[in-house]
């Protein structure tokens, strides 16, 4: 009974993250966790985590919930988010804080409430080829947008990663500005001890880091390639993190570009350590993908000095911030990437600009630390 009364006067964090279990989102989690462990530890709260396997975020101090049953399939996690949580909420009550870090907001009973927005796939411009090879993908595009718009409104904050999707939530949902909080994708840094270019003899390396999905949008940088392939440039080559074997979309790029063009190389799949590796080795990054949430690749090659090629879309531009020789493409214009490549190939920078470093609009926090200040108005 005492331990009880205990944890009712405590103050109960709830954080609900059923759905994330690998990837960036896991480490956003990850992150998440490990300070509220902190926090528990010097301060007077009892924290919740609602979690897919505990063996993947145990930290001390927190209590957890862990269940697999709402990943298996979509009306498994409705019927969680919206009844299940709820009547959970009710049991733990009072909670003062109920943290949602996967885009929905569950019907729950809270003083406070919040929901991070990470997906960014209510803003893809999908097409056919998206149609083909990934309809699920595309089905998602056009779901996922109620899945935000349900209950949003009755959350006291939004938390999102970049200022452009902050700018659509307003369009999109009609939300007050001041109510979301733009916390960016830090902890990239990796105060690397070599940024010097281990060189290639003769031949220039472009870079594309991204998986196995039709909206990473490959065949812009194939269909470039093969461009310079065909006029006779031979000192490049790209390097792909696909092998051609992932999937229906995967092995229609490597049948239609691998053979026509050598300068495309497939390695697949590859660890942090040895893409860390192909970075020192490469001249310019190439990201060329449809749709990001914050696109971290540019924040890791950022820190070579090293030319980018990004795709002409908002959250390129933001990630790009401080960057001095960043050129920005059409995703549909593999012409004028071609056109960027071959100067980069000869040695002219001159289309390179450098994209400000302006400041972000209030309110943006910097840590985890400064975002439960302010959800919790501490």
């Amino acid at each position: 009974m005492a331990q009880k009364n205990e944890l009712h006067h405590r103050k109960t964090i709830v954080i609900s993250a059923v759905n994330l279990n690998r990837g960036g989102t896991l480490r956003i989690l990850r992150d998440c966790l490990n300070y509220l462990s902190i926090l528990a530890e010097h301060e007077d709260y009892r924290i919740l985590a609602i979690v897919y396997k505990k063996e993947l975020v145990d930290f001390p101090n927190i209590e957890y919930i862990e269940t697999q049953w709402p990943k298996k399939r979509w009306v498994n996690r409705l019927w969680y988010e919206y009844v299940s949580l709820r009547n959970l909420s009710k049991s733990l009550q009072p909670v003062a804080l109920w943290f949602s870090l996967h885009d929905t907001t569950p019907s729950v009973v809270a003083t406070r409430r919040a929901v991070y927005c990470h997906n960014s796939f209510p803003f893809l411009k999908w097409n056919l080829r998206d149609v083909l090879f990934a309809p699920k993908i595309v089905l998602f595009a056009l779901f996922s947008r109620f899945i935000y718009q349900f209950n949003i409104q009755k959350n006291n904050y939004v938390v999102v990663q970049q200022e452009w999707f902050r700018d659509a939530f307003v369009r999109l949902f009609n939300l007050n500005a001041k109510q979301i909080i733009v916390a960016p994708a830090n902890g990239t840094k990796l105060h690397l001890d070599v940024v010097t270019r281990q060189a290639t003899p003769d031949k220039v390396v472009f870079i594309y880091p991204a998986i196995a999905d039709s909206h990473k949008n490959f065949e812009c940088i194939c269909a470039a390639a093969e461009c310079l392939w065909a006029k006779g440039v031979r000192n490049f080559e790209v390097l792909l993190t696909i092998s051609g074997e992932e999937n229906t979309y995967t092995k229609w790029l490597f049948n239609r570009w691998a053979k026509k063009t050598p300068a495309l190389r497939f390695l697949g799949y590859l660890d942090r350590a040895t893409l860390f590796q192909h970075y020192q080795a490469s001249d310019c990054l190439i990201f060329s993908s449809k749709v990001e949430t914050w696109g971290l690749p540019i924040s890791e090659f950022s820190q070579y000095g090293r030319p980018l090629l990004l795709a002409d879309l908002p959250y390129a531009h933001e990630t790009a911030k401080g960057n001095n020789e960043v050129a920005f493409f059409g995703i549909d214009d593999h012409q004028v990437l071609a056109s960027y490549m071959e100067k980069l190939i000869a040695g002219d920078k001159s289309f390179l600009k450098p994209v400000p470093d302006t400041p972000l609009q209030e309110p943006v926090v910097q840590s985890w630390e400064e975002l439960f200040m302010k959800l919790l108005e501490r």
